[in-house]
């Protein structure tokens, strides 16, 4: 093993010496050597000496009060220090003076004058002795903990390759351990192809070798730099010391770089952009194929070329020369970007509308050693920033404009308008029922007739017009030219009158009917947005008077909508807090006044806690879309409610209203699977009543979902039977099991001839498809003795009992 400088603490020298010009010289000499400790008198020296250990003292001779001569013999004298060497420098030359010092512990003895280099190395040697000997006093053991640290192979070998000395104690290198029981061969110990080129010109032994040997070990390659040295002795070789360093680390780094460069190199030249690099002065530097292309240069004539010479630029307009980025960003030193209506004027004349940025490039220690630019032909980029505009002013799927590009012709429209004194008009479409339609068919059918309803009325409107899908099945059509109610009447109509042909389906025909309102700037509205707003409030009204109809806005629509917020806000509320009240009408067997089940009714309260009618926030929970959410609220109370009136004795079967978006629901019958076996009921117990209207819409999945619902165990009802428009081939099929006559026939029956016909009709009917039959709004014994004689078995009404509670209801029964 070898020690070097690095692995010990710097020395310390003592000069001791009465002289401080004597001091200087000596430190100047040996300054390097360690660090330089004085003392002026042989006193000063033996006091300064423990505290600071030097490893070697310069000793002079002649000195006051104590010489040199007394200072060695009490050092020697002291076990702590008596190792210290003593390097005596005096200008004695004689003999004798130099024998003394030798006899009483000197390691050296220099006379004055003295070569500066020669006392120098005498002193080096010194100190290297002295570190030799601490370092064997130390030991073995550290020695080997040592260079067992150091990154290195180092092994000594005797002539005939056979191994001596190795810093691999735990074989960590080559799985072999050290050993000193046999000297084991070179092939022994490294693989076949690193001991072989370690032995490889052996005849050349006074030649210091270095070498790189690959290896592959255990599937793995490895790279060594081996240093060989061949150890003489009266010029015969005695050995060799070779140093092993694993260099694949830095071997597979210089790889990674080269791939990483190569990488670089492919994606420079692969890119669309265009990339030029000059070194500080503004000299190309580099080129990729797109710069060659647009440039016209090829890199190896335009390399070393001035950049204003192989990428010239001018402006578009008046064609004056610019000044090329890359200066810019080598003087100021940050990234900088063209001028715009730049020019790219290529070797062979040809022009390029361009777009780029300049950087600097620095180096590793941020020095600038050049700049790059990266430019490309903005035409590509022009076009596909139209497209991107029309992307995001245009709706998706219709490609109509969208709500952005409408709002922004709006506002044109109405700035126009004033300042011209002229008039601009808002008509907005809604497709009635498109909710359920979509809920029903799929958003996938829903879709493709908003498609088929842009096409149509862009087919209508005139060109001079702006249409547009505000989302959802909204469309809006601005006209901003000659505006007068009676065109926009006669436009509305027309747009109604062409819902007349049916739209095609998945196969099938469907008729859709749409809603108009429409509002006029100024006489309506004072701004885009008001106009808007006043619209949607006329189109409000169209639907609630009936749908597929338009409406012109007034001042009273605005206030009822206002309402129609205020009224859906409190929905909201209450189905958030689950506030809903539930109240229930009895069911009476009309022959014995018995109660054979009763009707869930929800009612709404206000901030007051006064009822709201159900006429009003049932059709508005169906429009706003909370009406499954209401549905399952109620069917849950109810089932609560049928668990209560059980653990009172009383099995009564309710009836829960389902409305068409909650019966098209996909969660329905988990949502009734839960609220039965959250409350354990008995599923017998528990009636759905879905109007006519609902199970008409799309007929086979209607079976197919009452076959899924009936085998839960629950029971069927057909509500307002003779509203809608059954097919009686199709009610044969549904699986039923009570129908219900509508109010609106009992209430006439016995007044009107076509009323009471009617009930005979649906009860003969009932009785032929063996269903249950219930009247409802049943309010006058005539009626019920009637519908009695008629062969109807059970009724309800004001008669009876009107909507009552839970608490109530059990009251009655236990009556």
């Amino acid at each position: 093993m070898f020690l070097t400088e690095n692995n010990v603490v710097k020395s310390k020298i003592l000069i001791v010496d009465d002289t401080l010009q004597n001091i200087f010289y000596l430190r100047s000499i040996i300054g390097e050597l360690g660090q330089i400790f004085f003392a002026e008198s042989g006193q000063d020296a033996l006091a300064f000496i423990p505290k600071i250990s030097p490893d070697l003292i310069l000793l002079d001779i002649e000195m006051p009060e104590m010489d040199g001569w007394q200072v060695c013999k009490q050092l020697k004298q002291d076990r702590q220090f008596s190792d210290i060497p003593i390097i005596f420098i005096t200008g004695h030359n004689q003999p004798e003076f130099e024998q003394k010092a030798l006899e009483i512990g000197g390691v050296d003895f220099i006379t004055k004058p003295f070569s500066p280099s020669v006392c120098k190395l005498r002193v080096d040697n010194q100190l290297k002795l002295r570190l030799q000997n601490r370092l064997i006093a130390r030991g073995r053991e550290q020695l080997q903990t040592l260079v067992k640290q150091v990154p290195v192979l180092i092994t000594y070998w005797d002539e005939s390759w056979n191994n001596i000395f190795t810093n691999d104690y735990l074989g960590a290198w080559f799985k072999q351990h050290e050993t000193n029981d046999t000297r084991t061969n070179i092939v022994d110990i490294f693989p076949e192809p690193l001991s072989q080129a370690i032995q490889a010109n052996v005849e050349n032994n006074t030649t210091e070798q270095q070498f790189v040997v690959q290896t592959n070990e255990n599937a793995s390659t490895q790279f060594y730099q081996v240093f060989k040295s061949a150890l003489m002795k009266n010029n015969d070789n005695t050995g060799y010391l070779v140093t092993l360093v694993n260099i694949s680390e830095a071997k597979q780094a210089k790889q990674a770089l080269y791939a990483e460069k190569e990488r670089l190199r492919v994606t420079l030249n692969s890119i669309g952009d265009a990339v030029v690099a000059t070194d500080t002065a503004g000299c190309v530097t580099f080129m990729n194929p797109i710069a060659e292309r647009m440039t016209g240069w090829r890199f190896r004539d335009a390399q070393h070329q001035k950049i204003e010479k192989i990428m010239p630029l001018q402006d578009t307009d008046s064609k004056q020369s610019h000044k090329n980025p890359i200066y810019l960003a080598l003087s100021e030193q940050r990234t900088v970007a063209m001028a715009l209506n730049c020019q790219l004027v290529s070797i062979n004349s040809k022009t390029y509308d361009v777009e780029d940025s300049a950087a600097p490039i620095r180096n590793e220690n941020g020095e600038l050693i050049g700049a790059i630019i990266v430019f490309h032909d903005v035409s590509e980029t022009m076009a596909m920033s139209i497209k991107m505009s029309h992307l995001a002013n245009h709706d998706q799927l219709t490609n109509l404009p969208n709500r952005i590009l409408l709002q922004d012709r709006l506002n044109v429209a109405c700035s126009s308008a004033k300042a011209k004194n002229e008039k601009a008009c808002v008509l907005l479409l809604d497709i009635d029922h498109f909710k359920y339609l979509n809920d029903t068919l799929g958003h996938q059918y829903g879709d493709e007739l908003i498609c088929l309803m842009a096409k149509r009325l862009n087919a209508l409107v005139p060109i001079s017009c702006t249409l547009s899908r505000l989302g959802g099945d909204e469309f809006v059509i601005l006209i901003s030219e000659k505006v007068s109610a009676d065109s926009i009447a006669l436009l509305a109509s027309r747009l109604l009158d062409s819902m007349h042909e049916q739209f095609e389906l998945a196969g099938q025909m469907y008729n859709v009917s749409v809603s108009l309102g429409i509002s006029i700037y100024p006489d309506d509205a004072n701004d885009s947005e008001q106009l808007m707003r006043h619209a949607d409030v006329a189109m409000y009204r169209a639907k609630q008077e009936g749908r597929n109809r338009y409406c012109f806005f007034a001042i009273e629509l605005e206030q009822e909508l206002m309402k129609r917020q205020q009224l859906e806000s409190r929905l909201r509320h209450a189905l958030k807090k689950h506030e809903l009240v539930v109240l229930y009408q009895p069911k009476f067997k009309l022959s014995t006044q018995e109660i054979v089940g009763a009707e869930a009714l929800v009612r709404l309260l206000d901030e007051k806690g006064q009822f709201i009618s159900p006429a009003d926030f049932i059709p508005l929970a169906e429009e706003s879309g909370l009406i499954v959410e209401l549905g399952k609220q109620v069917m849950l109370k109810a089932c609560e409610h049928m668990k209560f009136l059980s653990a009172k004795g009383f099995d009564l079967p309710i009836s829960v209203n389902v409305a068409a978006a909650q019966f098209s629901s996909a969660e329905l019958e988990q949502d009734i699977k839960d609220a039965l076996a959250f409350n354990m009921i008995p599923a017998k117990l528990l009636e759905l009543e879905i109007t006519e209207t609902a199970l008409m819409v799309d007929a086979q999945a209607t079976q197919h979902k009452l076959e899924q619902l009936k085998l839960l165990g629950i029971d069927i009802s057909i509500d307002d039977f003779g509203t809608g428009y059954s097919s009686l081939s199709y009610l044969k099929k549904f699986k039923v099991d009570i129908m219900k006559i509508d109010m609106s026939f009992v209430r006439d029956m016995l007044n009107n001839k076509h009323d009471f016909e009617i009930v005979k009709t649906i009860i003969s009917l009932g009785h032929s498809m063996g269903l249950k039959l219930v009247a409802e709004g049943v309010e006058t014994l005539e009626q019920q003795n009637a519908l009695s004689t008629l062969g109807c078995e059970i009724g309800q009404g004001y008669l009876f009992s009107k909507p009552i509670s839970a608490e109530q209801l059990l009251r009655l029964l236990e009556k």
